[in-house]
Order: C-alpha cells, then sequence, then structure tokens
C-alpha cells in the first residue's frame, strides 16, 4: 500500500511514515513532532543541475522517502564530497556539509561515531567515490559504520565537463581519452561485497518506485548500505543507461533481483501456453566452473534456476551476480538488493569500548593526557 500511494503523487509519503523496527539504531534518532511531507524536506535552495538531470529524480525520491522515516529533519545529515550530485545537501531542508573532494565518507564516519543520534547520509559520485576518494569509501565499507551512501553513477565527469571517470566503459572517447579509454571499468557493486559490505543495491534514477523501495531497505539496514543510482548525465553521457529504461530493451537487460524469488527474466512464459507467466530467461550456476551463467528456461528447464537469498552469510554468490553484467553493453545488469547481511556495526561497538573503559578507569582528564608522562621536550 505504501508504495502504490508514494508513486501515485510526490506528498503521498506524508501518509506512511513507518517504524522501520528492522534497523535498532534508528531508536537512537530523535522523532519528528507530527506527520511529515516531502515539502518539509525540501529547502529554499535554488536547484541548480543542468534541466534534464538524473539528479532531479534521486533528489525527488529522496526528499518523498524521508517523511517515512518520521525523525527529526535537526537530526539527518547529508554530507557529499564534490562533483555534481554533491550539491544534494543544499536542497535538503536538513543538515548538510559539502565537504572535501572523495572525503565524504570519512567525514560522515567521525559524524556518525561522535552522535549517534544522527541519520547519515553520503551522497556521491562515480569519479568523487571510486577515483579520489576510493580508499575512504572501502574503509567505511569494511568497517560497517551506520551510513548510507548513495553513489550515483553517470559514468562521466560531469562538473569538470565530460572526461572519462572510474566507470567508464574501455573505449570510451571522451575529452581526456580522445582515442578512446583505455582502462578497465570499477563496478561499484563489485568493489562493495569485496569490501565485506552488509549491504549493497543496484537501482535506477528514473524508476521512482523501485528507487524508493531500495531507500527503504536501505534505511532498515543497521550499517553502511551502499546503493549505486545508474543516473543519466543528458549533456556529457546521455542515454547511457537506455537499454535498462526501454521497455522493450530493459526485459532481455535487466535481471531483477527479489530476495527469496528465483532469478528469472526475460518474455514472460504465458501461463495459456503451458508457462509459469516467468521471464523466460534464469541464472544457474555452471557445473563445471561454478560460475553463473543466463540460460534459456525453455531449453534448460527451471530445475536449475537460482533463487536469490540476499541474506547469504557467505559474499560469494552477491559478487558472483554483480559479474553477470556485460560492462559495454550492460546486458544482464542486476537491479535489486545484492547483499543484506547482519554484522557488527562499528559505532555500536565503539561506544561499547568506551563505556568499558569509563567503567574500568573513570573518565578521563584531557589536561593531565597532555601533560602527562607521554610528552617530552625538543631542546635545541
Amino acid at each position: 500500500m505504501a508504495e502504490q500511494q508514494l508513486a501515485a503523487g510526490p506528498e503521498a509519503g506524508a501518509t506512511h511514515q513507518q517504524s522501520h523496527q528492522g534497523n535498532p539504531l534508528l531508536s537512537l534518532v530523535p522523532k519528528a513532532e507530527g506527520k511529515q511531507s516531502m515539502k518539509d524536506f525540501k529547502s529554499d535552495q535554488e536547484v541548480r543541475w543542468c534541466p534534464g538531470c538524473g539528479d532531479y529524480a534521486v533528489l525527488a525520491a529522496v526528499q518523498g522517502f524521508m517523511p517515512e522515516l518520521g525523525l527529526a529533519k535537526e537530526n539527518i545529515c547529508f554530507v557529499s564530497g564534490i562533483g555534481c550530485s554533491s550539491r544534494f545537501p543544499y536542497y535538503m531542508n536538513t543538515y548538510g556539509m559539502h565537504s572535501i573532494h572523495g572525503r565524504a565518507p570519512a567525514i560522515a564516519t567521525g559524524l556518525a561515531a561522535a552522535r549517534r543520534d544522527l541519520s547519515v547520509w553520503v551522497v556521491t559520485g562515480d569519479g568523487d567515490a571510486l577515483s579520489i576518494g576510493g580508499n575512504h569509501l572501502i574503509h567505511a565499507l569494511r568497517r560497517n559504520v551506520n551510513l548510507k551512501i548513495l553513489l550515483f553513477n553517470n559514468r562521466i565527469y560531469g562538473l569538470t565537463k565530460g572526461q572519462y571517470s572510474p566507470t567508464s566503459e574501455a573505449g570510451k572517447i571522451t575529452k581526456s581519452t580522445p582515442m578512446g579509454s583505455l582502462e578497465a571499468p570499477f563496478n561499484p557493486v563489485s568493489l562493495a561485497i569485496g569490501a565485506e559490505a552488509s549491504f549493497v543495491a543496484r537501482t535506477v534514477d528514473s524508476d521512482r518506485k523501485h528507487l524508493t523501495e531500495v531507500l527503504r531497505q536501505a534505511a532498515d539496514h543497521p550499517g553502511t548500505a551502499l546503493v549505486e543510482i545508474y543516473q543519466n548525465c543528458n549533456i556529457f553521457n546521455d542515454g547511457a543507461f537506455e537499454v535498462l529504461k526501454d521497455k522493450k530493451q530493459a526485459l532481455e537487460a535487466v535481471v531483477r533481483l527479489e530476495h527469496g524469488q528465483p532469478i528469472r527474466f526475460g518474455s514472460p512464459l504465458p501461463q495459456e501456453e503451458g508457462g509459469d507467466g516467468l521471464g523466460s530467461k534464469g541464472v544457474v550456476r555452471d557445473p563445471a566452473t561454478g560460475d553463473l551463467r543466463v540460460v534459456d528456461v525453455t531449453e534448460a528447464g527451471t530445475d536449475g534456476v537460482l533463487v536469490h537469498d540476499a541474506h547469504a552469510s557467505s559474499p560469494a554468490t552477491a559478487f558472483a551476480l554483480s559479474r553477470l553484467a556485460d560492462a559495454d553493453t550492460l546486458h544482464h545488469t542486476p537491479i535489486g538488493v545484492l547483499r543484506n547481511v547482519r554484522r557488527p556495526v562499528y559505532e555500536t561497538e565503539m561506544a561499547e569500548q568506551l563505556e568499558a573503559a569509563v567503567e574500568q578507569n573513570g573518565k578521563g582528564d584531557l589536561g593531565a593526557l597532555l601533560a602527562g608522562q607521554d610528552t617530552w621536550t625538543v631542546v635545541g
């Protein structure tokens, strides 16, 4: 019901504030007084993105979703780095920080660790997060800090006017690669799963319903949630994800992932012709190599089709799913939550350590520490 009403209109989220019992850490964040609407999360700043940019759709989805959390706006913070997407904090009527290039995960880590009464979100792009910020990103994921990271991936540097990025396909011709990029692109969800991220998902800017559902699951997750959002840059890389957005092409290109459901896609097999109404293609495990591959279920049957388990403790299958997509054509691109597992949250364990230290040793004295025995005087 919540999804239907959210899809029906931008203000519909006002009637669907949820408790989000899945993430106990949200109980530490003060609640809003009264119901909220999308309008409450719109700032007074003029939105300055190029007309037609996919960022507008993501902004609208986030503003429309925030009322569901029912959290006090003063206890929500968006931290960004540098890039087109990093203007995001200006447009959210919450606290925010437009920070240093690539350092948003590091700054957000400190904020989340020091202020557990905040809901901390990171907004970044493929260049900001995966080039200069790659080191900070993987360590935030590894630590499992309670952050929600929205990674806008347009496969190009937009703010600096069209250079290739770490996710640009090999051979990409841009202003900085006039003869074609020589580099193999990063796959952000593969990178996140390899860093042992506890929540990894992918969605598309123009699919408001799916994007909102992924945001909902990310917010419900205690720990780091990495959400890659395929976002169209209509100025410097227009149509980069058209194969995933065009309804006819998407049938064969998009592999929809739903926990507990068989991984089927493609044109549905008509029930009146003896089919089961599900997609004509399925994902199976190759018995010889252990790799995942796509088969035609009309020929191979349905017995071996994988059932998606986002909660599997081992990241192996999630990683294999992340590698299904063709980096050039984007055929067989998994869309949805690839991994959603529970493991200890960094700041929760840090708080427990601090409490134990105070109980054992009493409260510290900063002045005494600075003037203590671990100081020395440099002479000459």
